[in-house]
């Protein structure tokens, strides 16, 4: 009976598996094709609809994640989902989109959204240092965001201004953007949950599952939208998508969790995670501020390097 009972429930997560594959695809292509559609439509920049509309909604697992976990008393899990999700965004994300095209952007259109990532990165290095973030730390992280969404969209409304743009047809569009945003956070879901149900079956311990596959699965709305991206040569959307996510996750994910209760950081961020977020950050910024360009190789080599991050979490936990 036993046999029986984990048969099923492996043919049960088989199945949310393909399901959540299913649906990872399908949103990203949605996600994608109407945001360049509203762009288009708005005279809205794809660069501003990715570093906002589509990077917030794809930051949304790690935000529901981050403030229940710091409600429930595991403040540790709502830091390293942050840091964790920074990491995988650039040397996964990134890396793999780039292997199946390279990225090519204007470094002028995304200094602003560099130098905002950095300054969001030295402060949260700031509260990791200090082992707080306090509620009001917390509150002018959220006021930091909504400024450089402002920003933003001023800048781009420059744009409308001297264009022709027009907004009348986006309204399907945006229904359509929704659309797919949910379905690629409702997709994740199932993949993980999936994931989880088919390794308590198989007998794997349940803190491996989390170390891997959950961790894994609240990146994967970004990594869905920028391959889908990256097959459409998309680069604005692979690259705003990115930057706006890391962002999100420290001004609105790691802030938001700290406004919900004082988030308590744990030394040992800073002995190891802290120090690789800080490289990865900046050396996403070297390509975004001075080449413009990301090409294969590179993309290989920080695929490459995730793995290896990944590997030392084993390692040296």
């Amino acid at each position: 009976m036993h046999e029986l009972e984990s048969y099923q429930l492996m043919v049960i997560a088989l199945g949310a598996i393909a399901f959540g594959v299913y649906l990872l695809v399908k949103g990203g292509d949605w996600t994608i094709d109407n945001a360049v559609v509203i762009a288009e439509k708005s005279g809205l920049s794809k660069l501003f609809i990715a570093a906002t509309i589509v990077a917030f909604g794809t930051s949304a697992p790690e935000l529901f994640t981050s403030i229940n976990a710091n409600l429930s008393g595991y403040p540790g899990i709502s830091v390293g989902n942050v840091i964790g999700s920074n990491i995988a965004n650039v040397l996964m994300v990134v890396g793999i989109s780039a292997v199946i095209a390279p990225i090519v952007f204007s470094r002028t259109e995304v200094r602003v959204d560099a130098l905002v990532m950095i300054a969001a990165t030295a402060a949260m290095a700031v509260a990791i240092l200090n082992g707080l973030l306090p509620r009001w730390g917390g509150f002018a992280m959220v006021a930091a965001i909504i400024a450089y969404i402002l920003y933003q969209y001023k800048a781009s409304k420059l744009d409308i201004d001297e264009g022709d743009g027009d907004d009348s047809g986006a309204t399907r569009p945006g229904l359509m953007l929704i659309l797919g945003i949910v379905t690629l956070l409702v997709g994740s879901e199932l993949l993980v949950q999936g994931a989880v149900a088919g390794g308590v079956a198989l007998g794997v311990p349940e803190a491996v599952i989390g170390m891997t596959m959950i961790a894994f699965g609240t990146s994967l709305p970004e990594l869905t939208a920028c391959v889908a991206a990256a097959r459409k040569n998309q680069s604005d959307m692979i690259i705003g998508g990115i930057v706006g996510s890391n962002i999100f996750n420290i001004l609105s994910v790691m802030a938001f969790s700290a406004v919900a209760k004082p988030l308590i950081i744990e030394s040992r961020f800073a002995e190891f995670d802290m120090p690789i977020v800080i490289v990865v950050t900046l050396l996403f910024a070297v390509f975004l501020l001075f080449t413009g360009r990301i090409g294969r190789l590179s993309g290989a080599l920080m695929a490459v390097a995730y793995l290896i991050f990944t590997v030392a979490q084993f390692a040296l936990r």
